[in-house]
């Protein structure tokens, strides 16, 4: 398969996995000592894959636990942050500049720091509290934070379904490798089709929103130079569905929770507009390990990898490397 480095790919998860002993003993510990709201903080794609832990804790805890944008959190503030904030970064580099200066800021205020990445020795990792490591370029960060709120909720109370979810994560790199090997057909298939497309809508909702917001800014705009509009498929009939027309690429993420109603009913009306729906949806995926409730959970996982593959296929036809940036870290802002 294009670009694909399996080994890598299960070393990665398999880490992020393995760090279930760790999490689980900090979040007794800081619970025990008094936490009484969480900061989920990052800039970019770390913001972006906060929220479906920031949408799962709405649904079951009564603990405030946000996604925040890590330079928008130093000038704006909250009015939780004190002694008793936990606030968990995540970076791949460990050197994200918004997410160091933010680190700094909510340390100033009394908060104990936490911090996800693959290089222990990085700048991000000395500065915080704890830091927890996984292996080199881990990504994505999601089952670290599904354990740390997870394993918060459960502790509460809030969230019975914890160490069913926690054990069945062991299964994650397998089936999430699958899942990639199941998609590359369909990925290579759309690569071909749109090499030449400037343009794409997409649309994804409730834990899958912060996947939809990512692939749109972080790959297709960032990655691929490409302009994109992401719309939440509960917000999808109050203006954004203006912009559909007849050969207008449409992109949508479905998964298996309770907001797939709403996604399905931003399908059937694209498809009644555009000729161009391309769906990608977890339910194609066979997932072996999982239950049917945490299936749900680990959506942002397996389409993360899916689309995954998209993305070398657009590399390929598009002649655009997904490295290669005009501005970001490139110029001074």
């Amino acid at each position: 398969m294009l670009g694909f480095n399996e080994a890598q790919i299960r070393e990665q998860l398999s880490s992020a996995v393995a760090l279930r002993p760790q999490i689980e003993q900090l979040v007794d510990q800081l619970l025990e000592r008094g936490i009484d709201n969480v900061l989920l903080v990052g800039s970019g794609g770390t913001y972006a894959q906060a929220w479906p832990y920031e949408y799962l804790a709405r649904r079951f805890s009564k603990l405030p636990i946000r996604a925040v944008i890590s330079r928008e959190l130093i000038e704006s503030g909250d009015a939780w942050l004190g002694e008793n904030t936990l606030a968990v970064f995540m970076s791949v580099s460990g050197t994200t500049e918004d997410v160091l200066l933010a680190i700094d800021y909510v340390k100033s205020q009394g908060a104990t720091t936490v911090s996800f990445t693959g290089v222990p020795e990085s700048p991000i990792a000395q500065k915080v509290d704890h830091t927890l490591s996984s292996a080199p370029k881990t990504w994505p960060f999601d089952p670290q934070l599904l354990l740390l709120v997870g394993r918060i909720m459960n502790v509460r109370g809030e969230f019975p379904g914890y160490e069913s979810l926690a054990d069945e994560l062991t299964a994650l790199p397998d089936a999430v490798i699958d899942a990639a090997k199941a998609a590359e057909e369909q990925a290579s298939a759309f690569a071909e089709a749109h090499k030449d497309t400037d343009y794409h809508f997409l649309i994804g909702g409730g834990p899958l929103w912060g996947f939809t917001y990512l692939y749109s800014m972080c790959i297709l705009e960032e990655m691929q130079w490409l302009r994109t509009t992401r719309v939440n498929s509960a917000e999808f009939f109050h203006g954004s569905l203006e912009l559909l027309e007849e050969d207008t690429s449409v992109i949508i993420f479905q998964g298996e929770d309770e907001t797939r109603p709403l996604t399905d009913r931003a399908e059937a009306f694209a498809k009644r507009i555009s000729k161009d729906v391309n769906v990608f949806d977890t339910r194609n995926y066979e997932l072996k390990g999982f239950s049917p409730e945490n299936r749900a959970l680990i959506a942002p996982i397996v389409l993360d990898a899916v689309m995954g593959r998209v993305s070398k296929h657009l590399e390929r036809v598009r002649d655009h490397s997904l490295d290669l940036r005009r501005y970001y870290r490139v110029m001074d802002y």
